[in-house]
């Protein structure tokens, strides 16, 4: 029996589920002679995939992220809150549209000039009443800041710092990019709390339907380009892989991963791309991008050893300690907890703490949402 305590940890730890890097069929990389779309602004909705430093603010109990050895490789003694050991998808996505590091939302001193993140990890996409009643507790964080919670943030920030007037808003979102990362941790939650994949399966149409009511929302607001990722293929990660152990060799697939946990994100993947393209013909002139991070993940784990990954630790954790997958089963002895070790060489992981992806896996992924993804934006004047 897992104790409160333990399922307190694993849902912070959770908090977002690590997120990995490239695509089974690799798009095409952009030429040097390939304009970018002007761009004034990112604004990016989500959880710890893409939390620069806003749980941290937020008065959470956990506060991992907000010390070393988290932020070691990129910001040295100045951990900033990102649950890596350096950059995150969202900074490098940043950086190629030559924009600033996107500033936490919570952080009230920060210039918001070039964009806000919203982004909280152990954000959920569904409000709190649906896990309360499905007997589903959320004592996990003193607030969870789901996804609408995000979105009220977003319409503060643009009535109180951008829209002097329809006008002003119109012009500001038409050159901005709008990211939502969202929807893991709903079915984590609930997984890790003894719920069934086939219970969890029917919570499939409620996180979906909050995710495409966001799209229409931010649109209506003014968004033109929207990007929308799917889930990761989570019987691949370390937590995963630790707490749902099989005795069967099937349940695995050739590159250790969990076939069931898998198929059940691939659902929540179809049905997401599925809602995504009756959506699109209600807004002709905005671009609905799909990011899909199943395939970007897979496609990673199978050219591990090309990338510079070391071939054995590609289901290992790099911070971390204990069993087949480098993470503590009794999740006591987590990254960032005292006497948790950190691996030598963060750049040859793909998992940072059995939950998030290194610096590397982050910069392989930003590869497939800049030249996958961004490519197919319509740029607008």
């Amino acid at each position: 029996m897992v104790s409160s305590a333990a399922l307190f940890n694993i849902n912070i730890i959770l908090s977002t589920i690590i997120k990995m890097s490239s695509v089974f069929l690799l798009p095409r990389a952009l030429s040097v002679s390939e304009p970018r779309c002007p761009t004034e602004a990112i604004y990016q909705f989500g959880d710890s995939i893409s939390d620069t430093g806003n749980q941290i603010r937020d008065h959470s109990v956990l506060d991992y992220a907000a010390h070393l050895p988290y932020g070691q490789t990129y910001f040295h003694d100045k951990p900033t809150g990102r649950w890596s050991d350096g950059l995150l998808m969202i900074d490098y996505i940043a950086m190629d549209l030559k924009l600033p590091l996107l500033n936490p939302y919570l952080d009230k001193n920060a210039s918001f000039n070039n964009g806000v993140n919203f982004a909280v990890a152990a954000s959920t996409a569904l409000d709190d009443w649906f896990f309360a009643a499905r007997n589903i507790p959320m004592k996990w964080a003193k607030n969870n800041a789901a996804l609408k919670v995000q979105l009220n943030w977003f319409k503060t920030y643009l009535n109180s710092s951008v829209c002097q007037s329809n006008t002003d808003c119109a012009r500001k979102l038409r050159r901005s990019f709008v990211i939502l990362e969202t929807g893991g941790n709903d079915y984590s939650y609930a997984l890790f709390q003894g719920k069934s994949i086939q219970e969890v399966q029917t919570y499939i149409p409620d996180v979906v339907g909050a995710i495409v009511d966001a799209v229409r929302e931010v649109i209506r607001l003014g968004a033109i380009r929207v990007v929308v990722t799917g889930t990761l293929p989570e019987g691949c990660s370390p937590i995963f892989l630790t707490a749902f152990p099989n005795s069967d060799p099937k349940a695995y697939d050739d590159k250790g991963c969990l076939r069931d946990l898998n198929e059940f994100q691939m659902s929540h993947n179809n049905n997401l791309k599925g809602a995504l393209a009756k959506l699109r013909p209600k807004f002709p002139h905005a671009d609905i991008i799909y990011a899909d991070y199943y395939a970007a993940f897979l496609s990673v784990l199978r050219r591990a050893e090309s990338l510079g990954f070391e071939p054995r630790s590609t289901l290992k954790a790099c911070c971390g300690t204990g069993g087949l997958y480098n993470f503590d089963k009794n999740l006591t002895k987590v990254c960032g907890a005292p006497g948790v070790p950190v691996c030598p060489n963060p750049e040859q992981h793909i998992s940072w703490d059995g939950t998030h992806l290194t610096q590397n896996g982050n910069r392989h992924m930003s590869e497939f949402l800049i030249n996958d993804t961004l490519s197919r934006i319509r740029c607008t004047q």
